[in-house]
């Protein structure tokens, strides 16, 4: 790990906000840490030090779903923009065009979708005079989504120079039309892979429990001793180094 993805890490703990839909991530943290005491050393002293992987827990599995969130905001905006597109064929300026196509979302995704928040705010920041360009450019900085961060600025130099609006939107739609049908070819592909990857991540902690209620004492000279300590201390690193490397070769980025 760099360091910056330690300084990255380090801001998302300073800059986080709790929320309600996070309780369940944050139990999750918990059962992690007492799963890990238990199997591994077998004591509530050990749950307590370990109580820190219950962060590096909750901030990951965040990580994750915040991926998941710019993923399906990214196959929203194309909808949204494709639906800009037809409008401004029909004649609509690129702001009327935007104000028709939040109408449409709506209908297509709800007033709640993460899209329609998004257009929402446009239509604010039109409302106050903004140009269009840099409130696109703002929604391409707080999505973290890089098609549209890239069609933000591409939008803005063309508005500028009297760019062909029309064509420039019809490409956006088009590439990102085929970066969603590559991630779900990969999708497809390690489907399987990502389910046997599950499996083989708990099979360690089952075989453990199968054999401590089949055999009382086996593992005892494993723990509270130090020799077993250290011992269980580096098959829990490899343990975590073996999940790590599972999920960065199952989760491809496209």
């Amino acid at each position: 790990m760099n360091l910056r993805i330690l300084k990255s890490s380090w801001q998302q703990v300073l800059n986080y906000r709790p929320k309600v839909s996070d309780i369940p991530i944050a139990l999750q943290g918990i059962g992690v840490v007492v799963l890990f005491g238990k199997v591994f050393y077998d004591s509530y002293v050990a749950m307590a030090i370990l109580s820190p992987l219950s962060l590096f827990w909750f901030f990951y599995q965040k990580k994750i779903l915040e991926r998941r969130a710019c993923r399906l905001l990214g196959i929203q905006f194309k909808d949204a923009i494709a639906s800009v597109l037809t409008n401004l064929k029909a004649g609509y300026s690129v702001e009327n065009a935007f104000k028709e196509a939040t109408r449409d979302i709506e209908l297509l995704y709800g007033k709640k979708s993460l899209i329609c928040d998004h257009l929402h705010r446009i239509l604010k920041g039109l409302k106050n005079n903004i140009p269009l360009e840099k409130l696109l450019y703002n929604f391409g900085v707080e999505s973290e989504n890089k098609d549209i961060l890239e069609f933000a600025i591409v939008f803005s130099v063309a508005k500028r120079t009297g760019g062909n609006l029309t064509e420039i939107i019809s490409r956006t739609i088009s590439v990102i039309s085929r970066k969603i049908e590559v991630e779900k070819e990969i999708e497809v592909l390690v489907s399987a892979k990502r389910m046997e990857a599950r499996i083989m991540n708990g099979v360690p902690f089952f075989i453990i429990f199968y054999i401590g209620l089949t055999s009382k004492g086996f593992f005892d000279p494993l723990y509270h001793n130090p020799f077993g300590i250290v011992l269980m201390t580096i098959c829990m690193l490899v343990y975590l180094a073996a999940y790590l490397l599972s999920e960065k070769i199952i989760n491809i980025v496209v």
